[in-house]
């Protein structure tokens, strides 16, 4: 089995953007959850609630669940076109 050359290591001029936006999006996520706690321990009555044949309860956890996977697809998509768009314009100076 041959093994490829490790690569250079390169700056990663998007750093800074992806951790605010990773950030962000931490916030966002633990403000929905946070909501989905404070209704199970100050109205638990709501929880019980039906939705059409679930309860509230499992219809806001596997919300919580499609929301996360949401969430990382939106933070992927969005670094990979900063990182292609910095790191191009990165090479481009350096190359001038």
């Amino acid at each position: 089995m041959q093994h490829e050359n490790v690569p250079e290591d390169r700056k990663d001029c998007a750093a800074g953007i992806k951790a605010k936006l990773g950030l962000w999006m931490f916030l966002v996520y633990t403000l929905v959850y946070a909501g989905f706690i404070a209704v199970t321990v100050f109205a638990p009555d709501v929880m019980g609630t039906d939705i059409g044949n679930i309860n509230m309860a499992i219809f806001y956890g596997l919300f919580l669940i499609v929301f996360a996977i949401i969430l990382a697809f939106i933070y992927n998509f969005i670094c990979a076109r900063c990182e292609k768009k910095m790191n191009v314009e990165d090479e481009t100076e350096g190359a001038e």
